[in-house]
């Protein structure tokens, strides 16, 4: 800034001072003197001094711009405004003197310029508002130039006109400007410009589709007060007063004001007529937004906007009225609030704010009186007025009442015309809105005091009306004017007739139908919605309508009646769509249980309904919904004593109905079975224990209560062949959904098994008609698999229910005594029964019965024989005493005993009680807790087997006559039961406590039956009891040996079979056969008997038990003393058991210590003391030389068999550890001569006994036994003979083949590995001798051989008990080592052809070694690769 110094010097820095600042100072010291003041700065202006820098410190930097602005801090620090305007005014007056011109029209000029640089050149800016820094430069503009104003340096319409010849646009926020700085009003604008329309209306609508930049936040409220500014002003100079204009510019301006509202009034307007301008959605809508009291009565005064609104609205409703009344009563539908625009109802709303109804209403019936109106605003407008005004209605009610009144007093069509289509137009928008077309109709013309009712003609003008209408009518008012014709006097029928028909006419025109209309279907004129849409609608419109009433809608009734077609079949399908139903009922279902109750549903219909739902909740099985609110329990309680009540008045409709409701609540809380309890349509039963939910669980009891407590009130009244079918649908629910049905068997099951005594009579009674009805229902559909019992297939239900009834004690057997007969009884009296249906009785249960009621009522048995059948019992009094309670249920048993139904059952295969299940069922009883005494227990058991069962055909499941079959039946029900118990260990009942003990008693009874018919000699061909036994044992073996572990059953089965013959008589072992008048006994049955089973399990391996030894030979002397000369055929028998039976004479041997003192006695009992026969004389002397050995003493050697020989040798050597040597030694002279055969026998003895001690340590010292083989090796090892025993084909065992017969198959298989297990134990001197023997290479390939065999098929030896291949590396190398010390003078060709053959395929690395060490020159094609 340049200062001005009030002394002549500006050299000066210090003594600067500014203008500003040294008039401030003055007008602070000298305030009021403003006069004196001005006077002498205008003299200091006069001097020469430099104005530029005048006016640069007024804050103008620019000189030659005077009316510049700058910043905040210039204009702080410039001078007052009254100076500032004063030397402005100066300067100008000035600067117009040197140009020639008027101080008005620079100063104008000037400003523009500025003004224009203010606001820029920018069309979109033009458009919209300045930014804040346009607004403040400018703000401080329009400043000065009030000041110039006030100086007269500036006219106010020169400046407009200037600026309009600038600006052909003006921008209207500038205009605003000049509003509010008080430099131009609007009305100076509107007067002083004639062509205010042309730029006013397209700034307006430019400014509402202005959209404000982002960063500017402030721009949109200022643009909002820009436009309400502006409409403020407009509506307060065109509506201000009601009086006429006094002069023309006046009234010139109320029209410019007028017209540019009607001009944006109708570009809203045609806005919300046609949407697809870009601007319609956002410029009409603020401009519509601008109508409202608080933005506008700042500028305008409420009587200004009464008029305003008043005169908007009339030029809405007659806005571009094209349509006539019959366009409008087609097109209606369309111009309801909800599908008009919204901007139309928004600029509706607005406009009617400050009114109340009745002026609009008022307003609207004049209008329409004298204008020609547009139908669309109009009914848009009604609409609206509805929707927003709550005391609409009755005012427009009010109007209609008018409007129709006039009509048929005058009858005035324009009133009547007018009167519909306001009434259709209310009714568009449902009732709380205004009442329905329908109801509206009816209300009007419906009865004898209607509109129309006065007279004829006013009759007769309604009905031309409706015909007039009916080429324009929507086919909904047509069916609504058909459905429900106005009141017509019966003299005129025919005139409504007329109508009636020509609609129909119209309808099939249209190809609608009466009955596609639904029953609360809105008459808005609409397009009808689809049947079964509208059908759904009226469903939720009654159910609603229930729902808060509780009573039915009497559209539905009336509909049920007289629009039966409809109900039938579009509204009950509707109702009745399967859906998922909650468990407690919703309004739509009381509602339909409401129909049913009034007879609108039948019972078939509503449980097809409750079905379905049920299979589509078990479809969508995890999207069933869970409602927690809802306990589904009590529910199902509630639904549970409804079907009993139900039962008790014998309404079988409404059962069946009630049964539906029960299903669907089952399907809720048992939406599915779980993948580990169901697999094809078998349900797995856990039988150890009982693992439901807790809601199951409660679940299942209250069903099961309420169907015991149904069948006890059922039978009061009715036996059951006339209790309807309730029952059977009952269970068929049950059966339908197989989550229930399990937690119902596992619930059954366990009441039956471990509750069963503790049921009273009715439970009983009902578990025992449910069980009945589950097996005639799932007779062929699914069936259970047993958990945790011996059932090793599916069975059906009933009979895994049955299983639950175990028959071992008193108690259970009573109680399973009870539950079958009441299930029998109330199976026979459900109706006579037909062949075909006879297998629908649950045969378990049935034969539970014929083993139960001849065991506990030995009257019952007397009965069986008789043959006599009670035909004077029919089902009633059969009935009539399983009900009593007190009558006793062995009195209702023995007549069911008696009955004709009960015994044609017994005729048919399936239901016949065999002998082995009697047997089974028996052999499970406990003796100590058993119904029957002992002595009642024999008598039955001798009644069953002799009486009843033996004298039985055998296609009824007796023996025919047979003892063989019955002594049969009888040792496989023992060893049945056996090995039952042995394998499941049954801890129900032990062994000792069963009847196993009188079921051995009665087989040795039949035995001894058959012995006697046998020495009877009466039929020589009778099979002899000791074929039978040994048959039936060997039949057995067959049996085992197809299961698929045959070697382990196989065992079991001997193991069995051996307990069953230690208790029968010795003696029936050995036959004994008549040749004439002399006996002789044949033991080749027995023999082949030991031989071909009893070594399968010896334990050790190659003995038999103590017991089973002294049980034959037992067998043996007491057969013999049947003989003439019983030494003589002892002799013979123990000579043929000596060389056929190895087994035998070497247990006896090893046994004899203990047998001695047994057989005998038994012998000089049978002989009166004679000395004992030949053979056994033998045995006693065997044994003696073989102890003389042990003591150093060498007796003369015994004349019997080798193998007895041994056996002695073998029994004294093993109890001793010393002395063996000796002994061996003592013989070693005459061991070729006369003890080889003896040796070798007592080594495969000892190499037996080696290799059970290694296969079980724990049992045998191993170490024991390798030594004695070692001893006995020793003297053997030079002689080839010893070979022999490890040979694996028999026929090359030469005299010792009877060694085959004293060990297992499996043992022989462990022949190699014991070859090579007693070689490589011993020293290396020992085993060069050994390698020196003669054959001993051909021994030792083969028996690798068959070694690599054993390991490759699979070891028999589990690693724990060897090391499988250290023993077969350290074979092949003890082999590979042999091979290379044998010489090849030693072997034929031949043989070692063989060997390589032998070895090639499974070792070549020793057939290599054959070949190269015995054959060098010859090199084998297979081994060229080598």
């Amino acid at each position: 800034m340049i200062a001005m110094s009030l002394s002549a010097s500006i050299d000066s820095v210090s003594q600067k001072r500014f203008l500003s600042s040294l008039l401030a100072g003055r007008v602070l010291k000298r305030q009021g003197d403003g006069e004196l003041l001005q006077e002498r700065v205008i003299h200091l202006l006069e001097q020469q001094q430099d104005l530029c820098r005048l006016f640069k410190e007024l804050g103008n930097p620019d000189p030659s711009k005077p009316f510049n602005t700058g910043n905040d801090k210039q204009r702080q620090e410039s001078i007052p405004l009254p100076i500032a305007g004063s030397l402005l005014v100066y300067e100008l007056s000035h600067q117009a003197g040197q140009l020639g011109v008027p101080i008005a029209t620079l100063s104008a000029k000037l400003l523009l310029e500025r003004l224009t640089t203010i606001t820029g050149t920018d069309d979109e800016r033009s458009k919209g508002v300045l930014t804040t820094s346009q607004t403040d430069q400018l703000g401080i503009l329009l400043i000065t130039v009030h000041e110039l104003f006030t100086h007269g340096a500036l006219c106010p319409k020169g400046f407009w006109q200037e600026y309009r010849k600038d600006q052909k646009l003006p921008n209207l926020h500038v205009v605003y400007l000049f509003q509010i700085h008080n430099v131009l009003e609007l009305k100076d604008i509107i007067e002083s410009d004639e062509g205010v329309r042309l730029w006013l209306v397209p700034q307006l609508k430019a400014l509402c589709s202005w959209t404000p930049p982002k960063d500017e936040i402030d721009a949109t409220k200022t643009q909002k007060e820009v436009l309400s500014t502006i409409l403020g002003g407009l509506i307060g100079l065109g509506f201000q007063s009601s009086r006429e204009p006094a002069v023309a510019v006046e009234k010139r301006c109320i029209l410019h004001c007028i017209s540019t509202l009607d001009d944006m009034l109708f570009w809203l307007l045609d806005s919300a007529d046609n949407s697809a301008q870009p601007f319609s959605e956002t410029a009409p809508e603020r401009w519509c937004q601008l109508f409202d009291t608080s933005l506008c009565e700042v500028s305008a005064s409420p009587n200004a906007l009464q008029r305003f609104f008043m005169h908007s609205l009339t030029q809405t409703l007659t806005y571009k009225p094209q349509l006539a009344a019959s366009d409008a009563i087609a097109q209606q539908n369309k111009w309801s609030f909800a599908k008009a625009s919204p901007l139309l109802t928004s600029l509706f709303s607005k406009m009617t704010v400050i009114f109340s109804v009745k002026q609009l209403l008022h307003h609207l019936q004049k209008v329409l009186e004298t204008h020609e109106v547009s139908w669309k605003h109009v009914l848009c407008f009604l609409s609206t007025l509805l929707v927003y005004n709550p005391s609409a209605q009755p005012n427009l009610r009010e109007l209609l009442s008018r409007l129709l009144t006039s009509a048929f007093e005058g009858y005035d069509l324009e009133s009547i015309v007018t009167a519909f289509l306001l009434a259709r137009q209310g009714s568009l928008h449902g009732p709380s809105i205004f009442p329905s077309y329908s109801d509206w109709f009816k209300e009007s013309f419906g009865s004898a005091s209607g509109f129309h009712a006065t007279s004829k003609k006013s009759l007769m003008f309604l009905l031309k009306f409706l015909s007039d209408l009916v080429p324009f009518e929507p086919q909904q008012y047509l069916k609504m004017h058909i459905l429900h014709p106005p009141y017509v006097p019966t003299k005129y029928r025919s005139l409504l007739m007329e109508y009636v028909s020509l609609a129909k006419t119209r309808l099939a025109d249209l190809k609608e139908s009466l009955e596609d209309m639904g029953l609360y279907q809105n008459f808005c004129g609409a397009e009808a919605a689809p049947v079964q849409l509208q059908a759904a609608q009226d469903v939720e419109k009654a159910s609603s309508l229930f729902e808060i009433t509780g009573k039915i809608s009497a559209v539905v009734m009336e509909a049920s009646i007289f629009r039966r077609t409809y109900f039938l079949t579009q509204f009950l399908p509707a109702l009745l769509k399967p859906r998922l139903l909650p468990v407690k009922a919703d309004a739509q279902m009381n509602f339909i249980e409401a129909l049913k109750r009034a007879d609108k549903i039948s019972a078939t219909q509503y449980s097809s309904y409750m079905e379905s739902c049920q299979r589509l909740r078990q479809q969508e099985g995890n999207a069933v919904r869970e409602e927690n609110h809802d306990n589904p329990l009590p529910v199902l309680k509630f639904q549970l004593q409804e079907h009993r009540r139900l039962i008790s008045n014998g309404n079988d409709e409404e059962m069946v109905a009630q049964l539906s409701k029960i299903s669907q609540t089952l399907s809720f809380i048992f939406p599915g079975l779980p993948d580990d309890l169901l697999e094809k349509k078998v349900i797995k039963l856990k039988t150890d224990t009982i693992s439901l939910p807790e809601l199951h669980l409660q679940v299942v009891d209250e069903i099961l209560k309420t169907f015991c407590q149904c069948i006890a009130d059922a039978s009061k009244t009715l036996p059951p062949k006339r209790q309807m079918m309730w029952a059977s649908r009952f269970v068929c629910i049950i059966v339908c959904n197989t989550h229930f049905l399990s937690c119902l068997l596992h619930r059954v099951w366990h009441l039956l098994h471990h509750q069963g005594s503790m049921l009273s009579g009715p439970q009983v009674i009902g578990l025992a008609a449910l069980v009945v009805h589950l097996h005639a229902s799932m007779f062929q559909s699914h069936v259970v698999q047993l958990i945790s019992l011996r059932q090793p297939k599916p069975v059906s239900v009933s009979e895994a229910l049955c299983s639950a009834l175990v028959c071992n004690t008193d108690t259970r057997m009573r109680f399973c005594f009870r539950f079958c007969v009441a299930a029998i009884c109330y199976w026979i009296c459900r109706g006579d029964l037909m062949p075909q249906k006879e297998d629908m009785t649950p045969s378990c249960i049935y034969k539970k019965l014929q083993y139960l009621i001849p065991r506990l009522l030995p009257e019952a048995r007397i009965a069986v024989f008789d043959g006599k059948e009670n035909e004077n019992l029919n089902s009633s009094a059969l009935w009539s005493n399983v009900i009593d309670t007190t009558s006793k249920w062995k009195k209702t048993a023995l007549y069911l005993w008696k009955h004709s139904a009960f015994n044609r059952l017994r005729r048919e295969p399936q239901y016949q009680l065999f002998f082995t299940e009697w047997l089974a069922n028996e052999l499970q009883v406990d003796r100590s807790k058993d119904a029957l005494s002992d002595s009642e227990r024999l008598e039955y058991h001798e009644w069953a087997c002799m009486q009843l069962y033996l004298t039985r055909p055998d296609d009824q499941g007796g023996c025919g006559g047979s003892l063989l079959s019955l002594s049969s039946h009888l040792i496989n029900a023992i060893m049945d039961q056996q090995q039952r118990d042995h394998s499941h260990q049954d801890h129900r009942v032990s062994q000792k406590g069963t009847c196993l003990p009188e079921i051995i008693c009665r087989l040795q009874e039949v035995i001894f039956e058959m012995e006697l018919y046998n020495l009877s000699g009466s039929q020589p061909r009778r099979m002899h009891v000791c074929d039978v036994l040994f048959e039936i044992v060997s039949q057995r073996f067959s049996g085992s040996m197809s299961s698929t572990s045959p070697h382990l059953n196989s065992e079991c089965t001997l193991n069995t079979w051996n307990r069953v013959m230690l208790a029968l008589q010795s003696m029936s072992f050995i036959k004994v056969k008549a040749e004439g008048d002399r006996m002789h006994l044949d033991c080749k049955t027995l023999i082949q008997h030991v031989n071909s089973h009893q070594r399968r399990a010896c334990s050790p391996s190659g003995l038999l038990s103590f017991d089973l030894t002294s049980h034959f030979l037992r067998s043996n002397l007491r057969a013999c003393a049947r003989c003439s000369n019983v030494a003589e055929e002892f002799n013979k028998t123990w000579s043929e058991i000596s060389h056929h039976c190895p087994l035998l004479l070497v247990s006896t041997v090893y046994w004899w210590e203990q047998l001695s003192v047994v057989l005998l006695s038994l012998w000089r009992h049978l002989r009166d003391g004679a000395s004992p026969p030949e053979q056994l004389q033998l045995i006693i002397n065997s044994q003696s030389w073989a102890c003389s050995l042990m003591k150093g003493q060498l007796l003369r050697r015994p004349s019997a068999p080798a193998l007895l020989l041994a056996s002695s040798l073998y029994v004294v050597f093993h109890g001793h550890e010393e002395g063996v040597s000796d002994a061996l030694t003592m013989l070693q002279p005459e061991r070729d001569i006369k003890y080889k055969e003896v040796f070798v026998f007592l080594l495969f003895l000892c190499v037996n006994n080696y290799v059970s001690a290694l296969l079980y340590p724990q049992e045998r010292c191993h170490r024991k036994a390798l030594q004695l083989c070692t001893e006995v090796l020793t003297v053997l090892v030079d002689s080839s003979d010893w070979l022999l025993i490890f040979q694996m084909n028999d026929a090359e065992k030469g005299a010792y083949q009877s060694v085959t017969l004293l060990t297992s198959h499996q043992f022989t298989q462990l022949v190699p590995w014991a070859f090579y297990n007693l070689l490589l134990e011993q020293s290396s001197e020992l085993q060069q001798r050994a390698v020196r023997c003669q054959g001993f290479l051909n021994t030792a390939v083969s028996c690798y051989i068959s070694l690599l065999k054993l390991f490759l098929d699979g070891p028999s030896i589990t690693e724990s008990q060897i090391e499988s291949w250290q023993i077969l590396s350290r074979s092949k190398t003890f082999l590979l080592k042999a091979i290379s010390q044998t010489s090849p003078s030693t072997l034929f060709s031949g043989t070692i052809t063989q060997l390589e053959t032998q070895c090639v395929d499974f070792d070549p690395e020793v057939a290599a070694a054959l070949s190269t060490q015995l054959n060098p020159h010859r090199i084998i094609p297979e081994l060229q690769f080598l």
